[in-house]
């Protein structure tokens, strides 16, 4: 076994928050930062072009294809958990849906005894990360790496869909990553110039000549190394060649909801017992590396469409040419988008404070992976609960980083869930019979008139609910005497010297959205932590709050 040289930092991870850290960490040239991926580089045509993600997740080969054990509340399911193995990580395959959460998330955090994780905390470096392109204001940035665009919303089902949310009687926002989150409007998506804007793109391609930066892919992470309980390095291997590489000042774990609690638990970092019976030495027994894992469960309210106006089209070979050519010679056209270019959040019921369901809206009936087309024209809207209350688990199958943990959602483990659920499928209904979607409706395809009563409904979520692939809070952030609690105020790991974890599994609770932006602001606001910056000014700007919603759902 062979030593590399040492760096001050190595990030284990080039994913949402990976690429953010090594640019940051490596701005300051007095020091060096090994950023390591256990995937290849991010050449696919596949992964840069918008519409074709869909690609990247039916096989393993920029995708870690993690499957759950049986789900016992989804009729024993495994359910599929694509979770990126390439440079730029999840944010190279994944949808490309642009959304911060909710304000009071972050305020639940800051609430929990993290008062530096407020939502006035966290808004600034929402702004410093990106730059949208209607420009800056109090809630959004216009310089940052992270491009953020609107969908055009060409095709008039998508205003349909905005229409009969209003019609409906919910609001309308015009930024839901802005003031107003409730209501419907159009979705925003990290593209620029008809491009994905993975964090690779963003944050990393452009800083890869800095001489204190090194990047190594496909090279596995195997286990952290300690000396006593500081972390002082990684074994990596590369090409079947084994090596240590030393950490002078800090080891960063990024690897994501799944990789990092493995990661530390095959280092020695977990359950004591659980540790012991893969013959693991223990460094520092932390119960909650692990636990607290939450997801976004959705299923697909499908409509037929009795025009032939929407993206069934595509779909034919020829088609699927034309528009592949057209992004090819001008990043152009249907291929420029992810299509999911409206969408909305609402409260089910009176007496929630903030939208617990969300959708994304898309001009066809698919399943998400793109494995299930219906035949013929359709559309559908996705919907699901924000903040789901069961809780699941990764767990080691064994001490090797080869093998896949043992991954368990435990989605629809409770009844708040099933009831959230219930209330997504009828409130939905209500929308697509409102008149704005008169000139295109046709029957329902799925759950399917058929399916009405509560147990009906609950039947269908369990045979055909599918996640939103949004896993988190498996290291979750909280005070030492939180015996849950993985990593600090500071993500710096309870018991430990010299480590951290930056990514989505320090999130205490679910945020109510996609989880890829609020991934970067954490891996922004980490890289003033770990290089003692003063922290950006705190926000002033207020959040929407919808009027009497102690008393009306809408």
């Amino acid at each position: 076994m062979s030593t590399i040289r040492e760096f001050d930092y190595v990030i284990v991870g080039a994913g949402s928050a990976g690429c953010v850290l090594a640019n940051r960490l490596s701005a300051n040239p007095e020091v060096s930062v090994l950023l390591v991926e256990a995937g290849p580089m991010d050449r696919s045509i596949f992964i840069h072009m918008p519409s074709a993600f869909a690609w990247p997740l039916a096989d393993d080969k920029y995708n870690w294809y993690y499957e759950s054990a049986p789900e016992p509340h989804m009729d024993n399911r495994s359910m599929y958990c694509p979770r990126g193995r390439v440079l730029g990580g999840s944010s190279s395959i994944n949808g490309m849906c642009y959304v911060r959460g909710h304000a009071l998330d972050y305020d639940r955090w800051a609430g929990n005894q993290l008062p530096s994780w407020s939502y006035a905390n966290c808004l600034p470096y929402f702004k410093k990360s990106e730059t949208w392109e209607h420009g800056v204001n109090e809630y959004r940035g216009d310089s940052g790496p992270l491009h953020v665009t609107d969908g055009p919303c060409k095709n008039p089902l998508y205003e349909a869909f905005i229409e009969a949310g209003a019609q409906a009687g919910y609001p309308t926002t015009t930024d839901m990553n802005g003031h107003q989150q409730e209501g419907f409007g159009h979705m925003q998506m990290t593209t620029h110039k008809g491009q994905r804007w993975s964090t690779a793109k963003a944050y990393l391609k452009p800083i890869l000549a800095r001489e204190n930066l090194s990047v190594m892919v496909n090279t596995m992470t195997n286990r952290i190394l300690f000396d006593g309980n500081r972390a002082i390095g990684i074994e990596v291997t590369q090409a079947d060649h084994t090596h240590d590489v030393c950490a002078k000042r800090e080891v960063i774990c990024c690897g994501g909801a799944i990789n990092s609690p493995q990661l530390l638990m095959i280092s020695g970092i977990g359950d004591a017992e659980q540790l012991k019976a893969y013959d693991i030495p223990v460094v520092a027994d932390l119960k909650g590396v692990g636990e607290n894992l939450q997801d976004h469960l959705e299923i697909y309210v499908q409509m037929a469409c009795t025009q032939p106006i929407t993206l069934y089209s595509a779909t034919k070979p020829l088609n699927k040419l034309r528009i592949g050519i057209q992004w090819l010679l001008f990043q152009t056209g249907l291929g420029a988008t992810n299509h999911f270019e409206a969408g909305g959040f609402i409260r089910s019921d009176k007496g929630i404070e903030q939208p617990n369901l969300q959708y994304h809206f898309l001009p066809m009936a698919v399943t998400y992976d793109g494995k299930s087309a219906a035949e013929g024209h359709g559309y559908q809207a996705h919907v699901g609960p924000m903040r789901a209350t069961s809780r699941g688990y990764v767990k080691l199958k064994s001490s090797s980083p080869q093998d896949h943990p043992k991954i368990q959602f435990n989605y629809m483990g409770t009844e708040q869930d099933r009831k959230e659920m219930r209330a997504a499928v009828r409130l939905t209904r209500e929308v697509m019979a409102q008149d704005a979607f008169k000139p295109f409706r046709g029957e329902e395809l799925a759950p399917g008139k058929e399916t009405q009563s509560d147990a009906d409904i609950d039947a269908f979520v369990r045979a055909f609910g599918e996640s939103a692939y949004h896993p988190c809070g498996t290291c979750k952030m909280g005070v030492a005497d939180d015996s849950t609690a993985v990593v600090d105020e500071n993500l710096k790991v309870h018991g430990v010297q010299g480590l951290r974890v930056i990514d989505a599994s320090i999130m205490p609770s679910i945020v109510s959205g996609n989880l890829n932006a609020p991934t970067i602001m954490i891996a922004e606001k980490a890289a003033d932590l770990i290089l003692g910056n003063t922290p950006l000014p705190v926000s002033t700007a207020t959040p929407y709050q919808a009027k009497d919603w102690q008393n009306v759902q809408r």
